[in-house]
């Protein structure tokens, strides 16, 4: 991992508005230089607590690491690991080496995997794939760990790599804190759009004379009275069943009234 490879993909990151996009950007950005596998796991829920592979070590199934983005490939080209599946798609707080960055908020630093005996990766897999060395940072933001970013390289990592990478981390979980806030207020624009668009209906909706159709004596009476009280400043209470029309005998005095030029708010007062 590079300073400058680091500061393209920063650059990226901050162009980027969507979660997935963030992630997706962040994974395949480092992905180059030696890095030979990068993977982002984020807090959760615990959803699939009963066929996790890890469940034995989860001493906590209210929430846990869920992999959200990865990307890499063998040294052959033969398999790629974007895929989001596998024994390590949920990790639990405090299991292994991703889940302590995930529980304690502390980075993690192995120079070289081979001699590792604290946390014991996949012998065969580090061997085959000539994995040299492991960066693990958590994703902060004001305070609260967001998840993890792993990388696993090829090249031994000296200490300034590391600590690029823990920079790196840092302006990762801001980005992503970002792109959050972006789609929580594109859920909300759109809701408040939907609620206008009804509003308008409401607002707008007029009356045709032709609205309230009927000849029978009950229904001629009560268009005589919605003639004698729409002119005035009385209060006027309207009861019956529902589906009888009451909101349309409403619309029908504030038709015929002086204030018919200004809207007619409808409220739902059971909601």
């Amino acid at each position: 991992m590079q300073l400058k490879s680091l500061q393209r993909v920063s650059l990226a990151l901050a162009e980027e508005r969507s979660p997935d996009g963030v992630l997706e950007r962040l994974v395949q950005g480092l992905v180059d230089d030696g890095v030979a596998l990068a993977r982002v796991w984020l807090l959760d829920r615990g959803d699939i607590c009963q066929a996790c592979p890890l469940r034995n070590e989860c001493r906590d199934q209210t929430r846990c690491l869920h992999l959200v983005a990865s990307a890499g490939r063998s040294r052959d080209g033969s398999e790629d690991w974007s895929r989001l599946s596998g024994n390590f798609r949920r990790i639990p707080l405090g299991a292994r080496k991703v889940g302590h960055i995930g529980a304690t908020g502390t980075s993690v630093f192995i120079r070289d995997l081979a001699q590792q005996q604290h946390w014991k990766p996949n012998a065969g897999w580090v061997a085959r794939e000539t994995i040299r060395s492991f960066a693990g940072h958590p994703l902060v933001f004001r305070g609260e760990v967001l998840g993890v970013l792993g990388v696993f390289s090829r090249t031994t990592l000296d200490d300034e790599a590391f600590e690029w990478s823990r920079t790196f981390a840092s302006h990762a979980a801001v980005s992503i804190a970002n792109a959050r806030a972006f789609a929580e207020l594109d859920q909300l624009r759109s809701q408040l759009e939907s609620e206008n668009a009804y509003l308008r209906e409401e607002i707008e909706g007029v009356l045709a004379p032709g609205d309230i159709i009927g000849t029978s004596l009950a229904i001629q009476r009560v268009l005589q009275q919605i003639d004698v009280v729409a002119p005035t400043d009385a209060h006027v209470l309207i009861q019956g069943e529902s589906g009888t029309g009451k909101e349309l005998i409403a619309r029908r005095i504030h038709e015929r009234s002086r204030r018919r030029g200004r809207p007619l708010i409808s409220v739902n007062c059971a909601s």
